[in-house]
């Protein structure tokens, strides 16, 4: 609760302001806190993204208990901007990749290894390599270590996102227009070439999206 208000405050914003709430997380334990903190503080009871929710998308894999809420919410919420086919790509922890159908349906995805756990990896495990700013490469060939890191970052996950792209559409027997989103998105998408736009606010629509589509339920 006092997280929550510090948060608010800065946007002059109280607790008292808010009506209504929604929570996603892909963490088990914190979901609950909040949804305690709003019965308690808010007075009302916070939605929660999972099995019971009201989508307005069908989910097509295995076990559709699996689907990480982030991902889910994504897609909703590049569906919603881009129409059928799409794809998000969300460049967090793991780079995220949720592909839906022309059929507006949720029809699976692919989960690789973030940049800054990769980056932590690659600095971890060389003893001699040191941790970089995540800046724009001046060239492909690095003149120095630093450089030549950069460059393998910035073009590596570029290179995998348009490869990865690439083969969704081959599967999906279309091109899909992709989103991105994540606070490393803006420094990998310039050099790709199959990201069609940014949305730092993704996560966030596609939350807005699913308690409108709940709250007239």
């Amino acid at each position: 609760g006092a997280a929550l208000r510090n948060l608010l405050e800065l946007r002059g914003v109280t607790l008292g302001d808010l009506g209504a709430s929604i929570v996603s997380s892909t963490v088990p334990q914190l979901e609950p806190e909040w949804v305690s903190m709003a019965a308690r503080y808010l007075g009302h009871e916070m939605l929660e993204v999972g099995p019971g929710l009201r989508t307005g998308m069908a989910i097509r894999i295995d076990n559709p208990r699996e689907l990480g809420a982030d991902r889910l919410v994504n897609a909703v919420a590049a569906h919603a901007r881009l129409g059928g086919p799409c794809v998000s790509v969300d460049f967090g922890t793991a780079v995220n990749y949720d592909v839906v159908s022309a059929e507006g349906e949720y029809v699976g995805g692919i989960i690789a290894p973030g940049v800054e756990i990769s980056l932590d990896a690659l600095t971890a495990r060389g003893a001699k390599l040191p941790r970089i700013d995540l800046i724009p490469p001046r060239t492909a060939i690095g003149k120095g270590t630093v450089e030549a890191i950069r460059s393998g970052i910035v073009y590596g996950f570029a290179a995998q996102v348009d490869g990865i792209i690439r083969r969704i559409h081959d599967e999906l027997g279309a091109a899909a227009p992709t989103i991105a989103t994540g606070g490393l998105a803006r420094h990998i998408v310039p050099f790709t070439e199959t990201i069609t736009e940014v949305d730092d606010l993704l996560t966030l629509a596609g939350l807005k999206l699913l308690f409108e589509r709940n709250a007239s339920a």
